[in-house]
């Protein structure tokens, strides 16, 4: 089974050779972003560590998709939709509402919180059995409804 990091290198020789160019260029980007990880922290990033950084890079594009939008910049907004596909094809199966659910059922009943104080507890438990899945903004979002109700 090869790890994320082949794939991305693999997948990157295609995009060369098929002369994919916005493609090539997101891998480059991810490949990028491993390498300043992994020479910063002098470590060899795991697929998890690898998934988070996807996570975050998500979650960078979400965030200026919405601010070219409200800027009225359509064409920068599209362009970050298709590199957020891209960086997906990368990214485990995104987890159902139905499993979200459940997953924050099985959380607030292993770590027994109640009301918005137990908040952290919570998410500390559902980071990482949902990193790369799910939205973890959204995710919050619905945890602070239950925990309020």
């Amino acid at each position: 089974m090869t790890t994320l990091k082949e794939r991305l290198q693999a997948d990157m020789k295609a995009a060369m050779k098929s002369a994919d160019k916005p493609r090539l260029g997101v891998i480059r980007l991810i490949n990028s972003a491993i390498k300043q990880r992994e020479v910063d922290e002098r470590i060899a990033l795991e697929d998890a560590d690898v998934i988070a950084i996807l996570d975050k890079m998500v979650k960078q594009r979400r965030e200026s998709i919405s601010q070219f939008e409200a800027a009225g910049r359509q064409e920068l907004a599209d362009a970050e939709l298709a590199e957020i596909s891209i960086i997906q094809d990368y990214l485990p199966t995104a987890l159902s509402d139905a499993e979200i659910d459940h997953l924050i059922a099985e959380a607030l009943a292993e770590t027994g919180a109640e009301g918005p104080g137990g908040m952290g507890k919570v998410m500390a438990v559902l980071k990482p059995r949902m990193q790369g899945r799910a939205d973890m903004t959204a995710v919050s979002a619905r945890v602070k409804a239950r925990l309020s109700a």
